[in-house]
């Protein structure tokens, strides 16, 4: 079978498409003949040793896959070789076939296609346990999400606004702008892309408090960090979230006295962890957004998708934050 894999630290340029032998399931585990796999913002940083965490080499990056089950391994229930099922793997998707352990899949609804179930998971799971386990959302809420275009930011517009909050998506080009819009964003703002200076920065603290309103910000979703983030703090609600997501554009430096001012949280949102930590919830979850798939309130965007070939040219893609929606390689 082929894998695309990391051999050393560096960008996707660095990974090579390799011919390896496929892998037998052992207790708990089965194979899955891979048909999509989406690509995530971590993929980007593992592949780099940037991230949380460092799996040991060669590896495929890839966490999120949904395909057929091929083999069942042994005290496996509630699966079967032929079923169709999706799955969180944390890396080791860009492969023609992956082990996974049983309690890491769930059974993919009738109907929906693999590409879409790939792009399930670690978006939409992101968000639903943000949104609702830190952020506390609740129906009239104002959100303004950073980096409202890309798989996050997409979803987490859909989940705002099935929870009945109203969205300012910040965004940094008129096209991400419409794709934010098409996903249900009341509002836009764009923001530069080249550095600020404390004018610039100044003025966009000002466009997101015009967006948000008098009463500001009930919810900051952070996708972006960088130069971005404190103006968009200074936009927050008396008492609100401001929920840390993600830092394609840098970590950022915070002026603690806002939180201060304005009585806010600062709260961070780290769904790998949770999963491990509160698997039945997570389970729940989960099983809430395939209900919200199944009644129309929440659709995966997917802009490209990419053959395993190319991979890497996916991953550099949303490396570079040119991404709208979702990035999909498929092995057929």
């Amino acid at each position: 079978m082929k894998a695309l894999r990391t051999h050393e630290v560096g960008g996707p340029e660095t990974l090579t498409l390799d011919e390896i032998d496929v892998p037998t399931p052992g207790k708990g585990q089965v194979l899955v003949d891979v048909k999509a796999c989406s690509i995530n913002f971590p993929d980007t940083l593992m592949i780099r040793d940037m991230y949380q965490f460092k799996p040991e080499r060669p590896y495929a990056p890839g966490g999120d896959i949904a395909g057929v089950i091929e083999a069942v391994g042994e005290g496996v229930e509630g699966f079967a070789v032929g079923d169709k099922v999706l799955a969180g793997i944390g890396h080791g998707g860009l492969s023609e076939k992956v082990i996974v352990p049983a309690d890491r899949m769930f059974p993919i609804p009738d109907g929906v296609a693999f590409d879409k179930a790939a792009s399930i998971l670690m978006t939409y799971g992101t968000n639903i346990h943000g949104l609702k386990d830190r952020g506390h959302i609740k129906e009239g809420d104002t959100v303004l999400i950073l980096g409202a275009a890309g798989g996050v930011g997409l979803s987490a517009v859909e989940l705002c606004k099935a929870y009945g909050a109203r969205v300012v998506a910040a965004v940094s080009s008129e096209e991400k702008g419409q794709a934010a819009c098409d996903a249900g964003a009341d509002e836009v703002v764009i923001y530069p892309k080249d550095e600020m200076d404390k004018t610039a920065s100044k003025e966009l603290a000002s466009a997101f408090k015009a967006a948000c309103g008098p009463e500001g910000a009930n919810i900051v979703y952070d996708i972006v960090g960088g130069q971005y983030s404190e103006p968009a703090l200074r936009s927050i609600a008396w008492e609100g979230k401001f929920l840390v997501v993600g830092f394609p554009a840098g970590i950022a430096k915070m002026p603690l006295n806002l939180t201060l001012l304005k009585s806010c949280d600062i709260c961070g949102v780290f769904w790998g962890a949770f999963t491990m930590r509160e698997p039945v919830k997570f389970r729940a979850q989960i099983a809430e957004l395939f209900d919200l798939l199944k009644a129309g309130k929440i659709d995966p965007l997917i802009s490209e998708t990419f053959p395993l070939e190319r991979g890497g040219d996916a991953i550099a893609k949303l490396a570079n934050r040119q991404a709208v929606g979702k990035l999909v390689v498929t092995m057929d």
